[in-house]
């Protein structure tokens, strides 16, 4: 470095003025105006940026950089970029300049400063560049200098406070600490897609990587500490801050307004107008404080900080007074005590140390190692033993071992760990490439210094890279500068659906909706939903044509109503004109337009319309046979309304009202006329069911629809809070706590017929076995069908053969079947069978069965009469044996002999209860009553079955036309008396298979 030079033989200029005035390119342009020259920077980002600019102005083999972890000095060298610390003494060069010379007050690093400022000058040229607060400090140091003011080239605008959701692009926020940068970082990722992350304490290399984020784009928003306030030249419009107060070292203070106004200053660029403004915790400025910084007015420096360059050597207690002596001019203050001074005291204080410093070379050596600076940060006493490690070997040896140094750069070479184990590393192989750049301290100056800065870029890459994942998030700025730049994106969709933008993947495409990915959340999600559906549009319109041109096999309906293509909905259905014709309404975004919509929506018309044409294709022939007329014609409608299922109960009237040529011309559709339900049984398998309960729901306005039993049960439970109809539209019937299927309760109600109803009967095995039912579930059904169900206890009789009669004619356990209960005890079809329901129905539900002949009762209301008539049976049958009839002792046995142990059995009576109006079954419905709202069995008209023991006509008096009141049951051979005409005798269907056995038992008549 040179020494003080005259006015008269060299020009000292001072460049003063705000940020942004373009200070440093002047310097610049100076420098490379003379053959060589020296330019010292407050940080090595600050010095790396410099280098690379003169670098392209003059080319690699004239520029060096030397700061205290890097060195690249070319043989022919001309140009030194240097950190204020490492410029080089001595060198004679034309040129020099020292930057931010302002920094001569700052507490920590001023005296080196103010050492370049009283003693660095080039042999020419000579420029101090800084803040106008240092004119009146130079004016009183340097002889002769002169001054430029500069001023800014921009407004700088205060904007007050906002939050960072409402933060401007291509914004700077800056905070005082680590924690605070990160915690504002990973809050900008969230909401604004991401940011670049700018510390001091970064390599040249990872700062310069995540400035290339925010400089080429793909990120808005850049995180920050003070160290942008030094030079850095960077395209931010605006400047938010974090917090006004900082840890200088020693203590937390607030900042003082040229401070804020230095890093302020970096908003705008050239001409470009810049802004600033607090976020977060910060207060706002005050409007002094604001006013001071738009103005550019500041209070002038009026002491700097200094330290004597005058260094005594001898010993160490000497050299620790040189640099602890104060300074004679009023314009200085001593610097506080700094790292390196700390450090040599704590040497000083060992007796090793001591014992090996004996002469002016090993101090100056001791000095040398206390200045390599403390990036680690631990401790001052860890930061000592280090130093105290190094100067015994270069003490010792005279330099540093390399199995010892290996050992300690291989600790650090490692790029696994978070961000802050990282940062640690880096920090720790900085130490080791500062001892790299000492002359002589290592025996291969090149290799180690090529190993650090190889494990410095390796631990520089990998940091940038974490810092990217944890606070950028690449998806959402790529999408974003790519719309910001109109370009054309471009989508990919692979099999899985997964949708892939620029590579990136933002979510997936379900049918023809795009669900973006649930990670992104807020202005993210906005964004990525945006670009994604712009990028998305031509692969609609290929995915609507494959669907148009997909089979049915690949479309499904769901019980809620819902249309699914394999596994994603693309529509549903909505209630339409009638319960037959849904209409659709697709699931498409607006951005896949409205071709794309109609498509769809014309396929899934398609795919429900055949739906209905297969599964109810018997309704639909009914619906369109115009040889049906009048009543049937009407009946036929009702039908369709009740989508092939009606309750007997609430169309009672109309069938009383039928004649046999319009239940034939019925029946033929497949249509049986049940005890309890008229039904299509080809209607009550599983599939036509399903779709039945969708389009019931619809056309009832349900919110929600109840879903359909399991196939191929008998019976299930009740459903609570269920619709009414409910039943009926599954194909069953509710009957006590369980629903049972409307073709087994018809096949039940046959077997019913043999039995007394009025004197009470017990299940059969066949009537358990048909319902699947134990016997207290049979009794809990037959309450719910109306029949009253008495539970008794008996003893559990031995089976008997047979009882020999007066004539010796042995009498079967069983009453003898007549015709009837023998068809009635055929084995059986599935209720699917046409052929067999046809019969079945031919025989115990038909009009002109034997049951159906004695079509008056029809208008006899609570009779007392079970809905379903007695077959005749043979009026002798034996009784069985009363259950309290003595027991005779067979002969040949003791009289005294007894039954050692007797087993109780449960049974349970059942008769008609019809009359007990003011009863209820489990259901909350009048017994015998049906889903319709009709009473079981009443007015059922000339198609209620009947049979033995049943009233021919009404009785006067009684209210339940029981036995033994008053009103009740009738001598057989009484005849009625009406009022009415009397009816026409109806006609013996040609269709029915017994018509020719019916005929004859008339005849016979």
């Amino acid at each position: 470095m040179t020494g003080m030079q005259s006015s008269g033989t060299a020009r000292v200029l001072a460049v003063l003025g705000p940020t942004n005035t373009g200070k440093t390119h002047y310097a610049i342009e100076r420098m490379l105006g003379h053959r060589t020259g020296v330019m010292g920077f407050p940080l090595r980002l600050l010095a790396r940026e410099v280098y690379d600019k003169v670098v392209a102005a003059r080319g690699p083999s004239v520029v060096a950089l030397v700061t205290g972890e890097e060195r690249i000095v070319p043989p022919r060298a001309q140009y030194w970029i240097c950190t204020v610390e490492a410029m080089p003494e001595g060198m004679g060069c034309d040129f020099l300049a020292v930057d931010e010379i302002q920094l001569c007050a700052d507490p920590e690093r001023g005296h080196v400063f103010t050492d370049r400022l009283l003693r660095a000058r080039g042999t020419q040229e000579t420029l101090f560049l800084g803040a106008d607060t240092m004119r009146g400090p130079i004016a009183a140091l340097v002889p002769g200098v002169q001054f430029l003011r500069r001023e800014r080239l921009s407004d700088l605008v205060y904007s007050g406070s906002k939050k960072l959701s409402r933060m401007p692009a291509r914004t700077a926020i800056v905070g005082f600490s680590i924690d605070n940068v990160y915690a504002i970082a990973e809050l900008l990722r969230r909401q604004k897609g991401g940011a670049a992350v700018v510390m001091g304490a970064l390599s040249p290399r990872t700062r310069n990587a995540q400035v290339e984020l925010y400089q080429n784009g793909e990120v808005d928003y850049l995180v920050a500490t003070d160290a942008i306030g030094m030079g850095l030249n960077l395209d931010i419009d605006h400047v938010a801050f974090s917090s006004l107060t900082k840890f200088d070292g020693r203590r937390m203070r607030q900042l003082a307004p040229n401070e804020l106004a230095q890093i302020a200053g970096r908003a705008g660029r050239g001409m470009s107008h810049g802004s600033f403004g607090v976020t977060g915790d910060a207060p706002p400025l005050e409007d002094g404080v604001a006013q001071a910084i738009m103005e550019h007015r500041f209070t002038p420096l009026k002491k700097l900080n200094w330290r004597s360059s005058k260094l005594q050597f001898g010993t160490v207690e000497a050299l620790i007074r040189s640099l602890e002596s104060a300074p004679e001019d009023q314009n200085l203050v001593r610097a506080r005590e700094a790292d390196d001074l700390i450090a040599l005291k704590s040497l000083s204080q060992q007796d090793e140390i001591l014992a090996r410093t004996t002469n002016a070379p090993s101090v100056r050596l001791l000095w040398d190692v206390c200045r390599v600076p403390d990036f680690r940060g631990i401790s001052q006493s860890e930061h000592s033993g280090l130093l105290g490690v190094l100067f015994q070997y270069l003490h010792g040896s005279g330099v540093v071992p390399d199995d010892w140094l290996a050992r300690q750069i291989k600790r650090i070479d490692r790029v696994d760990g978070d961000i802050d184990a990282l940062s640690k590393r880096l920090a720790f192989i900085r130490t080791w490439t500062y001892v790299a750049q000492r002359n002589g301290w290592v025996r291969d100056e090149s290799h180690w210094r090529g190993e650090t800065r190889a494990v410095e870029d390796r631990l520089s890459d990998a940091l940038h890279e974490r810092l990217t994942q944890r606070f950028v998030d690449r998806r959402t700025s790529v999408l974003l500068r790519r719309l910001k730049q109109k370009e054309a994106l471009l989508a990919e969709v692979n099999d899985k659906g997964e949708v892939t933008v620029e590579g990136e993947f933002v979510g997936r495409l379900e049918g023809f909706r795009f669900s973006p990915d649930k990670s992104a959340q807020g202005a993210e999600a906005k964004a990525l939903k945006s670009a994604s559906l712009q990028a998305l549009a031509p692969h609609f319109h290929l995915r609507a044509d494959r669907f148009y041109n997909a089979p049915d096999t690949e479309i499904d309906f769901t019980d809620q109503g819902g249309l699914m293509w394999g596994e994603h909905a693309v529509g549903k259905l909505v209630a339409g004109a009638d319960p037959l014709n849904p209409r659709i309404e697709v699931f498409v975004d607006d951005a896949a337009g409205a071709d794309v919509a109609q498509k769809v929506e014309r396929r899934l018309q398609h795919f429900i319309s055949r739906k209905i044409n297969a599964l109810f294709e018997p309704l639909l022939n009914l619906q369109r046979d115009e040889e049906l007329t009048g009543l049937a014609r009407g009946f036929a409608f009702r039908m369709v309304e009740g989508l092939g299922l009606l309750p007997r109960g609430a169309v009672a009237q109309e069938v009383k009202d039928l004649d046999q040529d319009a239940r034939g011309a019925l029946r033929k559709h497949g249509i049986r006329f049940g005890q309890f339900t008229i039904f299509m049984p080809l209607l009550l398998k599983p599939a036509p069911t399903r779709l039945r309960l969708v389009l019931w729901a619809l056309s009832e306005g349900l919110g929600e629809f109840p879903d359909a039993p399991p196939a191929g049960l008998v019976t299930v439970p009740v459903i609570k809070d269920a619709p009414q109809g409910y039943d009926t539209m599954c194909g069953y019937r509710n009957a006590g706590e369980r629903m049972i299927r409307i073709d087994m309760l018809e096949r039940l109600a046959d077997m019913l017929r043999a039995e007394d109803s009025r004197g009470g009967f017990e299940a059969k095995a066949d009537m358990l076995s048909i319902t699947g039912m134990t016997l207290e579930q049979f009794a809990d059904l037959m309450q719910g069908l109306g029949y009253q169900a008495d539970k008794g206890e008996r003893v559990k009789a031995k089976a008997v053969d047979a009882v020999v009669t007066e004539t010796g004619t042995p009498e079967a356990d069983v009453p003898v079947m007549d015709a009837a209960q023998q068809v009635e005890n055929t084995p059986a079809a599935a209720p699917d069978e046409a052929d067999t329901a046809t019969t079945t129905d031919a025989v115990v539900a038909d009009p002109v069965a034997p049951a159906d002949v004695l079509a008056e009762a029809a208008g006899i209301e609570d009779s007392g009469v079970a809905p379903v008539a007695e077959e005749l049976a043979d009026p002798v049958a034996a009784d069985p044996i009363p259950e309290t009839a003595e027991i005779e002792t067979p002969v040949g046995d003791a009289a005294d002999a007894k039954v050692e142990e007797q087993e109780t059995e449960v049974f349970y009576t059942f008769t008609w209860g019809r009359a007990r109006k003011t009863g209820g079954n489990r259901n909350g419905n009048r017994r015998g009553q049906d889903a319709g709202g009709e009473r079981s069995g009443a007015k059922r008209g000339g198609d209620a079955p009947r049979g033995k023991g049943k009233p021919r006509g009404g009785k006067p008096g009684g209210r339940d036309g029981k036995p033994g009141k008053k009103g009740g049951r009738q001598d057989q051979g009484s005849k009625t008396y009406s009022a009415r005409p009397p009816k026409k005798e109806k006609q013996i269907d040609p269709d029915n298979p017994f018509a020719a056995a019916l005929m004859g038992l008339k005849q016979s008549d």
